[in-house]
């Protein structure tokens, strides 16, 4: 596998949060902090990308990520382009790798990736020329970088003392890549305790998470959590979604309400990657309560993703 980080310390690419040690990941949380200003507004446009060009490729649906890439990279000067994977020549049977190389040759230099397929991020990092870059922006279910860099600023913004939080994970943890990632960062940065919480079905396998505790109950898994963060159910990644509970029956045992939020701490925050499946996983009161920290996850997104491409400008190749 490509290394993640060049001989320098310079960040080549961003695939995965497993190369990373809890000095890089401060370090890079600490400088997505400078761009956000009273944690509400970002600051001016500034010219760390000027005169490079940057590559949305996404092949999956996506609001969130794909909007604050597409941001970030403005705010850093960059210019942007946008391949869908409904409107590209994939359609016509053009391959990922190709669709890069076709995208290399007009010059661009950092190519944000989000696939269904997993390996694909790596495998690109193989073919594309020195100085040029990848971004994982979600690869099947295995990793989401920046969405684990995100969720742990936002966290380590309402509670900064990682090492005494309990955090839980609630909901489909087994198919999503969000659970893998964010929960990485967090025993990067030594959190106190982790808790997966969920229908056994949607838990991963004990070996995947050894360091984290498994509840097949909510209220359990919930109990004295300093952050509650809930997923949503991903059909669309398994085998037999039809064996599932119905959406009510879900909402019955593991939906996070105000009664049920009771048993965590008082003050505990509740999150959640989006997007929100209203009554499924999470009820409507909780979502827009002042305990959520869901849009505040959003606005610290785009500074994230400002930091990861900064940071990854400094590894790019040539005169833009």
């Amino acid at each position: 596998m490509t290394p993640q980080f060049g001989p320098d310390g310079s960040l080549r690419h961003m695939l995965s949060l497993k190369g990373f040690n809890r000095q890089q990941l401060t370090s890079l949380l600490d400088h997505a902090e400078t761009y956000l200003v009273g944690h509400a507004h970002y600051a001016p446009r500034q010219p760390r990308l000027l005169g490079r060009t940057v590559a949305l490729l996404f092949f999956e649906p996506s609001t969130r990520t794909r909007i604050s890439f597409h941001l970030a990279a403005l705010r850093l000067s960059a210019d942007v382009v946008t391949v869908d994977g409904d409107t590209s020549s994939q359609r016509k049977g053009e391959t990922v790798l190709d669709t890069v190389r076709t995208l290399e040759a007009m010059h661009t230099d950092v190519f944000i990736v989000r696939v269904a397929e997993a390996g694909v991020p790596d495998m690109l990092t193989e073919h594309i020329g020195t100085g040029k870059s990848i971004i994982n922006a979600g690869e099947a279910h295995h990793s989401h970088p920046t969405q684990g860099l995100l969720d742990v600023l936002t966290i380590r913004q309402c509670k900064p003392d990682l090492g005494n939080l309990c955090v839980a994970i609630v909901g489909d943890v087994r198919h999503s890549r969000v659970a893998r990632s964010t929960a990485e960062a967090l025993q990067i940065l030594g959190v106190g305790e982790l808790r997966l919480v969920g229908p056994e079905p949607l838990l991963p396998a004990a070996a995947e998470f050894a360091h984290a505790e498994r509840y097949t109950e909510l209220d359990a898994g919930i109990c004295d959590a300093d952050v509650v963060m809930t997923l949503r159910i991903q059909r669309e990644r398994m085998r037999d979604p039809a064996a599932l509970p119905s959406d009510a029956a879900y909402f019955e045992r593991f939906g996070l309400t105000a009664e049920r939020l009771r048993a965590a701490r008082p003050d505990a925050i509740v999150m959640h990657p989006g997007p929100v499946n209203r009554e499924v996983e999470l009820a409507s009161a909780v979502a827009d309560g002042p305990r959520s920290v869901i849009a505040r996850q959003v606005t610290n997104g785009v500074a994230v993703r400002m930091a990861v491409l900064a940071r990854i400008a400094e590894s790019l190749s040539g005169t833009p």
